[in-house]
């Protein structure tokens, strides 16, 4: 899939900035070791408010972040996300949420999460979940979705 040129503001120097949030030091290590090279490069924070906080200061591309954090989870990491872009105090900025189950999903989609990933997690699926919300679409992962149930006319 190709990145396109719009307005990314990580397409002119051809880097993107990733926050990568999960109280679990093993998670985000997992997460930036999949993810990091010379196009892409990874910041970590452990707890929710240092997501806000560092985003608030600029320069962030995409927040990858964990469903479960402490006492600020992924959920509300992105409706503050969300609530801040809509009256302009902050930029507008990526959202990719790890999902530890399908049930999570609804949820995801109810905050304004421009794409999820479901655990355990892959290094396939997460390059492109973040190269496709990076390209500004949304991402929505088919890993255990249920098999549709149909009828086969005789």
């Amino acid at each position: 899939m190709a990145l396109c040129p719009s307005t990314h503001p990580w397409y002119s120097h051809g880097v993107a900035h990733v926050i990568i949030a999960a109280d679990l030091a093993a998670l985000r290590a997992d997460v930036r070791a999949m993810v990091e090279g010379p196009d892409l490069t990874c910041e970590e924070v452990a707890n929710g408010p240092a997501v806000l906080e560092r985003v608030r200061e600029g320069g962030v591309d995409l927040v990858v972040c964990d469903l479960q954090m402490g006492s600020m989870g992924g959920l509300a990491v992105c409706a503050e996300l969300r609530n801040e872009e809509s009256y302009g105090a902050a930029e507008s900025v990526g959202v990719l949420l790890l999902l530890d189950r399908r049930a999570d999903v609804f949820l995801a989609r109810r905050v304004g999460a421009d794409g999820y990933v479901i655990k355990p997690l892959d290094a396939l699926r997460v390059r492109r979940a973040i190269r496709t919300v990076l390209a500004d679409e949304s991402f929505e992962d088919e890993y255990l979705q249920p098999a549709s149930v149909g009828v086969t006319p005789r």
